[in-house]
């Protein structure tokens, strides 16, 4: 390791001009740009003027991760010039890429170093930026670390833009000024990229999808109207963790708040895991110097084996569209070329490996203010698909969640539809029909799933997790019919049954929330948990009251969860504006009555051939039974 006044001499001998250090390169070069907000702006300038203003660089390779800037080489009046590859496609580069003056080379993020290093992308040049060096002569590639050590590896030519308000990240982010070849130093502000605000549909779909992050878990996501959606939903959370390839502001709120803090990580606890950040001044100080950040470069960040290392890693991704049996497109719109895979594939992959992993796919139902649909019979022509059948699990809109992994096509047909736009669900229905995946009399409701029912209450130390029905609970709920003896389903249906055709169960789970509402009791949150209870009530407009019914599984009865059924739905009918609950019960029902009894209203009955027909009031409170002493 050279002394501190053998680094400091290299330093002074490697310092030089801008202009000098680029008139170093040739025409036909390929050169590495270091992405993000790491991009050195001043170098790239310098880049432009010399080979487009003063015509000194022909036929110029820049390859960049991702353009957030404004990539002035890749304008249509430096074609000659400059030819830009992009590994990931961003704002400053899309157009571009569209009208076929750039390129983009789709590749999996974790894979990137490798294909410098193993010359499979040789590199003539390394543009890159890093911070001022410390006493011992390494410098910090700051905000964007990624691929930026295997470019520089591979590179011929190392030239360093010295920053000072590059911030000094911890982790494998170093670089040392022995092995930067010239170095430029130039102050000038890091690039910004302020976070949009959320906005209704991004808030509702966050509802959904915080609900699957439990306590203790450990997350991956990204940047966006929606992810930040998430991370705002996220602040009731406990002891979460943080394994990402990117992270913006929102992340501060959740540390400050106690809510990041990354004491139950089962891989590098305590630390918060990235390869790069894209924010505002205010990140880059938070970042600066700070050891519960730990940059690394993505071969080994965004290794889905690494990711899976994370107990109940959670990692959540946006898409474009979706199709109704689960492919799923992130990187394009047709044939035009959005994004890219990025560490999508990765992170969905990593997180389906680890333990109570979940990988979690989120998008508005709709786009173009509403007239199309994302959730698709088919892809779009052109349409690339980033994560595939067999990797996608959850699927959110903001009108639920779709759970998919181990469904047949017919089961993720009616989930996905489901949970799309209301005014979509019939034309997909009929297309979902058209293609066999779906029965030619299946019903799909028109009513948003409300997340907000769902919750868990214990019995004797069994804790159960109570939800709303869901149209691709059919299958679900015909076995726990099968399941119920032949006394209970006498007692439910009003006559011995052998058989719960799949029409009888698409019935019960069929529901619009709002007219008909159906609720059940599962072992476990887990849209595949075995329903052990279920009630619903249908709405009577004559009376305004609803008729309700319920049932318990055998083995689960006598320990108060009928009566916890009935006073939920009573509250939800009451919140829907009805009145009040009708019933049919058989006579020898009798711990089916003593739970109407004890609703705690007056309860009106009439008897007729071994029935019982009861109602009751929501505002007709019965009185109190007094103990005598």
């Amino acid at each position: 390791m050279p002394s501190e006044k053998d680094w400091q001499n290299v330093f002074a001998e490697r310092k030089m001009s801008a202009r000098e250090a680029l008139s170093k390169i040739r025409s036909g070069s390929r050169i590495f740009l270091s992405p993000g907000c790491g991009e050195p702006q001043h170098l790239l300038d310098e880049l432009v003027k010399l080979g487009g203003t003063d015509r000194r660089l022909n036929d110029v390779e820049v390859v960049h991760m991702l353009t957030v800037g404004s990539a002035p080489h890749a304008q249509k009046r430096y074609d000659r010039h400059f030819r830009h590859n992009s590994l990931f496609v961003g704002p400053g580069v899309r157009t571009a890429v569209t009208e076929g003056i750039a390129d983009y080379t789709p590749i999996f993020l974790s894979e990137i170093p490798a294909l410098f290093t193993s010359g499979r992308m040789p590199l003539d040049v390394a543009l890159i930026q890093v911070t001022p060096p410390d006493n011992f002569g390494f410098c910090s590639l700051g905000v964007s670390v990624e691929a930026v050590k295997a470019a520089a590896q591979a590179a011929e030519l190392i030239i360093a833009q010295v920053n000072p308000q590059m911030p000094r990240t911890l982790g494998d982010s170093f670089i040392h000024v022995s092995n930067l070849d010239i170095i430029v130093e130039y102050d000038e502000p890091i690039l910004e990229v302020f976070p949009p605000e959320p906005d209704d549909v991004a808030r509702a779909i966050a509802r959904h999808a915080t609900r699957l992050v439990e306590n203790g878990s450990t997350i991956q996501i990204g940047i966006g109207r929606v992810p930040n959606a998430v991370l705002y939903g996220l602040a009731d959370k406990k002891d979460l963790g943080v394994h990402t390839e990117m992270f913006s502001d929102g992340l501060i709120d959740l540390i400050e708040a106690g809510v990041v803090n990354n004491t139950r990580k089962t891989f590098h606890p305590g630390k918060i895991l990235a390869t790069f950040c894209i924010g505002t001044r205010r990140l880059y100080d938070y970042v600066d110097n700070n050891p519960m950040f730990e940059f690394r470069p993505v071969d080994y960040n965004s290794s889905p084996i690494n990711i899976a290392k994370n107990e109940k890693m959670v990692a959540i991704n946006t898409a474009l569209q979706v199709d109704i049996t689960g492919q799923v497109c992130a990187d394009s719109l047709g044939y035009k070329i959005y994004s890219g895979i990025g560490g999508q594939a990765d992170f969905i992959r990593g997180a389906a490996l680890a333990p109570q992993g979940k990988p979690i796919i989120v998008l508005p139902s709709t786009a173009k203010d509403g007239t199309v649909s994302r959730i698709v019979p088919r892809l779009s022509d052109g349409a690339g698909v980033v994560t595939t059948r067999g990797d996608v699990h959850y699927i959110v809109t903001e009108y639920g969640v779709a759970y998919l992994h181990g469904k047949s096509l017919r089961e993720r047909a009616t989930a996905l539809i489901q949970i799309a736009h209301p005014k979509f669900r019939e034309q997909l229905l009929n297309e979902a029909k058209s293609m066999k995946y779906l029965f030619e009399d299946q019903i799909i409701p028109e009513g948003a799933y409300p997340v907000e029912l769902e919750h868990t209450q214990e019995f004797n130390g069994i804790e159960l997790f109570f939800r709303p029905v869901k149209a691709s609970d059919e299958r679900l709920f015909q076995e726990y019919l099968y399941r119920m003896s032949e006394r209970s389903v006498y007692l439910r249906f009003f006559q011995i049954r052998r058989d719960f055709p799949r029409q009888l169960a698409q019935e019960l789970v069929a529901v619009d929330y709002n007219e008909n509402l159906g609720i059940v009791a599962t072992l476990g949150n887990s849209d595949t948990a075995p329903i052990v209870a279920a009630g619903h009530w249908m709405r009577d407009y004559n009376e305004n009251r609803a008729e309700v019914a319920f049932s318990v599984a055998d083995e689960y009865q006598k320990k108060g969860i009928g009566s916890h059924l009935l006073r939920f739905l009573m509250r939800v009918a009451r919140e829907r504006g009805l009145k009040g609950f009708t019933a049919t019960v058989i006579a020898s029902n009798t711990g089916m009555i003593k739970v109407f009894q004890k609703s705690g209203c007056i309860l009106h009955t009439d008897y007729d051939s071994g029935e019982v027909y009861l109602w009751f009031n929501f505002d007709e409170k019965a009185e109190p039974k007094s103990i005598n002493p």
